[in-house]
């Protein structure tokens, strides 16, 4: 069906590329991919990730696990093809939002290797920035935020990440975080660094 409507379909050339948004912002745009067990501290550091960047008058945007579930992805459960098609989608629109200039920011535990693979083959060298949120599966479930470990050690949550379904840790992050040892400022402080070192922003 998909190779049908493709062959049906002509591409339009836009009048306005990405390199000229990102000469009027004034930085590159990038997807930063923020993958850990959850508990991890994904949503955490990239919600103040966006707020150290937008005080820099940086363009932003925060795609959240829990929050694309409620919509795009809506129609999908917690099962191995469905968490693929997941972050396949998330990918297809993270890559749009980086084309519109903005530097993107996601947060989802995306457990398979493979489909993070998926992710960064989807754009070019350099433009798919994965941070490892590594904290232990001990150190998440000791947090338990939402309750959901204790739900899932109770059978009450199938195909849980760390639980009942597997997580595969990144073996070349470009940058791995010990949330559990670290702080939010520290975190942020080494993604900026990290951020200003590949200029990819400029703070003054």
């Amino acid at each position: 069906m998909n190779k049908i409507t493709n062959q049906n379909t002509v591409w339009h050339e836009p009048s306005v590329y990405r390199t000229d948004r990102e000469i009027m912002n004034g930085h590159k745009s990038v997807i930063i991919w923020f993958t850990g067990l959850s508990g991890a501290g994904k949503s955490s550091l990239s919600h103040a990730l966006e707020d150290t960047l937008h005080r820099k008058q940086i363009r932003t945007y925060v795609l959240d696990g829990d929050n694309i579930r409620r919509g795009l992805c809506n129609d999908l459960g917690f099962s191995d093809n469905d968490r693929t098609e997941n972050i396949r989608r998330i990918g297809e629109v993270s890559k749009l939002m980086m084309n519109a200039g903005v530097i993107v920011l996601t947060a989802f535990i995306s457990p398979f290797i493979k489909d993070r693979k998926i992710v960064r083959e989807l754009v070019g060298e350099g433009e798919f920035i994965e941070i490892h949120c590594s904290a232990s599966l001990e150190d998440c479930e000791s947090r338990d935020v939402k309750g959901l470990y204790k739900k899932a050690r109770a059978g009450e949550i199938s195909d849980f990440t760390g639980i009942s379904s597997p997580y595969d840790a990144p073996e070349n992050a470009e940058i791995v975080l010990d949330t559990a040892k670290l702080s939010i400022e520290e975190c942020i402080e080494t993604i900026v660094s990290y951020l200003i070192e590949r200029d990819i922003v400029q703070f003054l």
